[in-house]
């Protein structure tokens, strides 16, 4: 019986993207919570996984010719898993190179300004002492704007974002973009782009995946501790 993936996780955008994953391709795994508000990201054991220390990461030990291999960075999970299973990276070169780009585009675009964009409209205002900078907060929410806008014209011509197949790509944004208004955003001008957040919410992999540790989610508005360590603490 092959052994179950480790998932080291907490509940945000980037932990859903690999949670959503397992569920959705099926794969059994062992759930490590890292309580990144309690600064356990930087224990030693879990840098030997993720140096970066960052969630989320995996150790798949049905890794290559049958043995482990950890994996880190959300995008090279989600590829890492695509290849394994043969599932949601696309059936032909043209779907691989279409999937691979609406990846890259979330996670060098959208999960950048949107996290950034969550800081400076919600957190920096609320930390000690307050940091509420009109310019930030504007350039980080116009960017945003202008990326689901992007997203929305993609999505004019296809049910899903590489196409008309649901993909690693659709789980990469999903858990970014559908916290769009704690982003300050508006669908009032993007009905393609609400149409697909309603369509991918209503899976029961996106539905499981989204629910993992769900009650654990914290408010970054008010917890100062957890302020310290997540922008604060030197890397």
């Amino acid at each position: 019986m092959t052994a179950p993936i480790d998932l080291y996780y907490w509940p945000t955008p980037n932990g859903w993207k690999i949670s959503i994953a397992l569920a959705e391709m099926d794969l059994p795994y062992k759930l490590h919570l890292v309580n990144i508000g309690a600064g356990e990201q930087f224990d030693p054991e879990f840098l030997k996984i993720a140096p970066n220390n960052r969630m989320p990461a995996i150790v798949d030990h049905d890794g290559p010719d049958g043995k482990p291999i950890s994996v880190f960075e959300s995008g090279a999970i989600l590829q890492y898993l695509a290849r394994k299973t043969g599932k949601f990276g696309g059936q032909t070169e043209r779907e691989h190179v279409a999937v691979d780009q609406w990846l890259m585009w979330q996670m060098g675009g959208v999960g950048p300004m949107a996290g950034q964009a969550h800081h400076f409209l919600k957190y920096a205002p609320a930390m000690e002492p307050p940091n509420d900078l009109p310019y930030a907060k504007d350039r980080y929410r116009n960017e945003v704007a202008r990326l689901y806008g992007v997203l929305d014209r993609q999505l004019e011509g296809n049910e899903f974002v590489a196409g008309d197949f649901f993909s690693i790509a659709d789980m990469a944004i999903w858990p970014w973009a559908s916290l769009w208004e704690g982003q300050q955003q508006t669908l009032d001008d993007k009905p393609n782009l609400a149409r697909w957040l309603d369509t991918v919410s209503a899976r029961p992999g996106v539905i499981e995946g989204r629910a993992v540790a769900a009650e654990l989610r914290s408010n970054l508005q008010t917890d100062k501790k957890a302020q310290d360590i997540l922008f604060k603490r030197p890397a």
